[in-house]
């Protein structure tokens, strides 16, 4: 019997959850879809740049484990692009890591507390507003 697979520790779920190449039409279009892990592996070693140990640490994972993660995000990527297809952010075996905020304002240290508001989504305090 297969061990069931280990949740990945996320620290960014992305809120844009799909694109589809220009020109072809939503009806005639592939999909392939990307885990928030995989998505996770990408942030982190291509945008975030860091090194696969701290990657792996982050995502609460061994090296060879994230290696396979960011291995299948970058094949399915490159299939999307090189054939055309679209891609769509979803599902997969994560967990939501805790995140801490300093105010600068007040100066208080909450767990994802902030709200956003407004047209850009800025993030304000619950207790000073700021």
């Amino acid at each position: 019997m297969a061990r069931p697979p280990k949740e990945r520790r996320v620290e960014y779920i992305p809120e844009i959850k799909f694109f589809k190449p220009a020109g072809v039409p939503g009806r005639n279009l592939e999909i392939i879809s990307l885990t928030i892990e995989e998505v996770e592996a990408i942030r982190l070693k291509d945008l975030v740049g860091l090194n696969q140990e701290e990657s792996a640490q982050r995502m609460g994972v061994s090296r060879p484990t994230f290696q396979r993660v960011l291995t299948d995000a970058r094949k399915k990527i490159g299939e999307a692009l090189i054939q055309g297809k679209g891609i769509k952010f979803q599902g997969g075996d994560y967990k939501l890591a805790e995140h801490y905020v300093h105010c600068s304002g007040c100066g208080k240290k909450y767990k994802n507390p902030f709200k956003r508001r407004g047209r850009h989504g800025i993030m304000f305090c619950p207790d000073c507003q700021q």
